[in-house]
């Protein structure tokens, strides 16, 4: 595809040249399941994209591909074009004056417009840290791993979200937003198939590092601790749980006594400054048990920015929890 918005840029008299794979910038490791970019080694690669670049070249160049040193074509997963964007950021940030500009079927909204069909308020400022929960927890505004990448490499890039269909309406994600940038609660979003594990407390360090640092994998929340028969357990919230299934006898290698409950879903508040909402827990849990919904864990930390209430994922519970949520929204008042 990039070779032919190449010839169509330059059937317009545009000076374009796209990215062959013999000089392809974006490096990664051989990670099959979870592929991690390299930024050491994409960083010996960039020269001929600068060069392009400073001939005033506009360059076209297919998202989700990357490549290891030894040449075999990798793939990122879903979301990976976002993921190439910021990794071509985080390249060319030093030389160059970057912005990230995503085009998507719309800016950012407060709720999916597929489940809350009225009220829905206009994003138009949000946080790293929010956007990354946002992504992390079912908003398809950008691929949280994308931010979790600018965010390690210790930079700071302006990133705009515009709607395609309405390129007036934008959302400009930044490193940290004003405190007075419109309601503290800035997105009510939803994730179906999770799962939930229960570890004992000595055992759980030795199991975020091996996922962490081996694994690369960084879909899951550390929820608050529980002790039970004097025994302090961890738990750890897993936001896919087909990577849990595929991995189980893995994750469960590191404490024999461990459990796995599947068919979670969750419902997570997002802002940074939800802080400043008066009773935000206790009301958010008696608009879900409105619905007749049973919530069967809240986990509520100032210092995370998110609210997360777990359901069980059955039917249309998440849907109804949303709605009921995003209902209540515009009536809650904040100092």
């Amino acid at each position: 595809m990039s070779y032919v918005m190449e010839y169509i840029l330059q059937s317009q008299g545009i000076r374009s040249k796209s990215i062959k794979l013999e000089n392809w910038p974006i490096i990664t490791d051989n990670n099959i399941e979870y592929t991690n970019f390299v930024v050491s080694e994409s960083g010996k690669r960039i020269e001929h994209l600068e060069k392009l670049l400073e001939q005033e070249q506009v360059i076209t160049m297919g998202g989700f591909i990357g490549r290891t040193t030894d040449g075999i074509i990798t793939t990122y997963e879903r979301g990976g074009s976002d993921r190439t964007a910021a990794d071509l950021g985080i390249l060319l940030h030093k030389k160059f004056d970057i912005k990230i500009d995503f085009e998507k079927d719309s800016s950012v909204v407060s709720a999916d417009p597929r489940i809350v069909k009225e009220d829905l308020t206009d994003v138009h400022s949000i946080s790293y840290n929010e956007a990354r929960l946002a992504g992390m927890f079912g908003m398809n505004i950008l691929d949280p791993i994308a931010i979790k990448e600018i965010l390690e490499n210790g930079i700071s890039l302006p990133i705009i979200i515009t709607d395609m269909r309405n390129p007036e309406k934008i959302t400009t994600i930044e490193r940290k937003t004003s405190s007075d940038n419109g309601h503290p609660i800035k997105i009510i979003t939803g994730k179906k198939n999770c799962a939930i594990l229960r570890i004992e407390d000595e055992f759980v360090h030795k199991l975020l590092d091996s996922l962490e640092n081996k694994k690369r994998y960084s879909e899951f929340v550390i929820l608050s601790p529980f002790t039970k028969d004097g025994i302090k357990f961890s738990r750890i919230l897993f936001l896919d749980g087909d990577y849990v299934k595929r991995n189980e006898k893995y994750i469960l290698g590191f404490d024999p006594l461990a459990t796995i409950t599947y068919n979670r879903g969750v419902i997570t508040l997002i802002g940074d400054e939800m802080w400043r909402v008066q009773q935000i827990v206790s009301k958010t849990s008696a608009k879900i048990g409105e619905s007749g919904l049973n919530i069967l864990n809240i986990d509520a930390q100032e210092e995370t920015s998110r609210i997360i209430v777990v359901v069980e994922d059955s039917t249309d519970n998440i849907e109804k929890a949303i709605t009921a949520i995003h209902e209540e929204r515009s009536n809650i008042k904040f100092v």
